[in-house]
């Protein structure tokens, strides 16, 4: 009887670690955190399907910290706020938000992909999320080549 009570309890404990998939929080209030850099992603891009428009990476104080230094450590979030880019005339201007990309780092909570957790928002919505249990292969995929620059594509500006 012992042993088929720690069996269904082993078995409850192991079936709730499965569907408690950690999520990426949505990162409240980035837009007054480090800005690091802007980019334009335009057609002919390899990218341009997924992620043509205008790009404004964020980080907080702890990514940051990471960007200057050789790591970055558990608690740096990085942002990437991905707006159309609508031209008019000569100039290039900002147009709806597509989505806002989020790399959070918490290296026992995602071990697998490199210590990073990976989201999306679709639209800035917080309820949207466009990534859920496809970041190894949505993001991680692409990220794994840059485990010299502790998975990210972003450098700090002089």
């Amino acid at each position: 009887m012992k042993a088929l009570v720690l069996s269904l309890i082993c078995a409850a404990a192991t079936t709730s670690a499965l569907a408690a998939d950690p999520q990426v929080p949505y990162p409240q209030g980035y837009r007054d955190w480090h800005h690091v850099k802007s980019m334009v992603i335009e057609e002919g891009h390899p990218l341009f399907a997924s992620f043509g428009g205008i790009h404004h990476l964020y980080a907080n104080d702890k990514a940051m910290k990471g960007y200057r230094g050789k790591s970055f450590p558990d608690g740096s979030v990085i942002v990437f706020d991905l707006l159309e880019a609508v031209r008019d005339g000569n100039a290039v201007t900002e147009g709806a938000r597509k989505v806002v990309g989020v790399m959070h780092k918490d290296s026992k909570k995602f071990k697998a992909t490199g210590g990073w957790g990976f989201e999306g928002f679709g639209g800035g919505d917080p309820a949207k999320r466009v990534v859920g249990s496809n970041a190894a292969s949505a993001c991680f995929a692409c990220h794994a080549p840059q485990k010299a620059q502790n998975y990210t594509f972003s450098r700090l500006r002089d």
